[in-house]
């Protein structure tokens, strides 16, 4: 077919349609009314002769012919962004651009209260969609552009993506305050075993793996943990210790973050684990984005130690 004859912007409809798979999605995503969206893949059915979609209970699925076309349209959609975003300019103070974030539970309680606080002051009108690290489709989505940035300990993301140390932090005891441990400036080996504690799966994420570490450490020396509680993520871990005798391993820039507010206390574990070394990902598709590159800086000035 020639290409002087097909509207490109049908494209883009064709594009995201594969990616969403609903017309009203693609309408959001698009900026465009559904009827618009119809209209659209109705122009492209008549253009390629091929029903392209097909609407089920799942959404609408591609057709063989919809399938062939994906990866070239989206290479070829790809290789005009990128050629678009070198050459585009990006005013923090003016932009109303919109960048989705993916991190952890721990992540949303010590990013976002100083990126919020730093954006509000150096760009007002740019806004901040936040998803979770634990997502299946995070490389995906991060391929595609769904996905602009994603902080943390995240494994999963060290080969293929770029990536910039922030900092490195140790992991620390959590207990309340007036907990019977915390009388005594330093916790023994034999009162962390002794003690009832709280385990956080935190699935996905590179914090699951130094809390088996922990497990093997003690298992190696005879010494099983006494877990009273399992806990999925970090979200109501504050008001648990609070609230309780239980003592929990965690980040330190977290527990910074929760001491306070639920009158909880540290103290250095009794043990050798390793810190977490904590970083940003990003996908080479948007290495050279003014925007991103702006957007990177910004995380590296509020969270980067200098120590990696």
């Amino acid at each position: 077919m020639d290409l002087a004859r097909l509207d490109l912007n049908l494209l883009l409809v064709f594009h995201h349609l594969l990616r969403e798979k609903r017309v009203s999605a693609v309408a959001t995503v698009l900026g465009m009314s559904q009827p618009a969206v119809s209209s659209a893949l109705g122009r492209l059915r008549s253009s390629l002769g091929d029903e392209l979609f097909l609407r089920t209970q799942r959404g609408m699925e591609p057709t063989p012919y919809a399938l062939q076309l994906a990866e070239p349209v989206a290479t070829a959609l790809d290789g005009l962004q990128q050629a678009l975003n070198v050459r585009a300019s990006f005013d923090p103070a003016t932009s109303e651009r919109s960048f989705t974030l993916a991190m952890t539970d721990v992540g949303e309680m010590y990013f976002l209260p100083v990126l919020m606080d730093a954006l509000a002051q150096a760009a007002p009108g740019v806004t901040l969609n936040v998803v979770a690290v634990t997502s299946a489709s995070l490389k995906d989505d991060m391929a595609s552009g769904r996905t602009d940035l994603a902080l943390g300990l995240l494994p999963q993301l060290q080969a293929g993506f770029f990536q910039q140390a922030l900092f490195r932090q140790p992991y620390v005891c959590l207990m309340r305050e007036a907990h019977p441990l915390a009388a005594a400036a330093s916790l023994s080996f034999s009162d962390f075993a002794d003690a009832s504690h709280v385990r956080v799966v935190a699935a996905g994420t590179g914090h699951g793996r130094i809390d088996a570490a922990i497990s093997e450490t003690l298992e190696r020396q005879g010494v099983q943990r006494r877990i009273r509680l399992t806990v999925p993520n970090y979200v109501a871990l504050g008001d648990v210790l609070g609230h309780s005798d239980l003592i929990a391993t965690v980040p330190e820039r977290f527990a910074q973050r929760v001491s306070g507010p639920f009158a909880l206390t540290t103290r250095a574990l009794p043990l050798a684990v390793d810190g977490s070394a904590i970083h940003q990902f990003w996908h080479a598709r948007l290495h050279k984005d003014p925007g991103h590159q702006w957007l990177r800086e910004l995380v590296a000035q509020c969270f980067g130690d200098g120590t990696l």
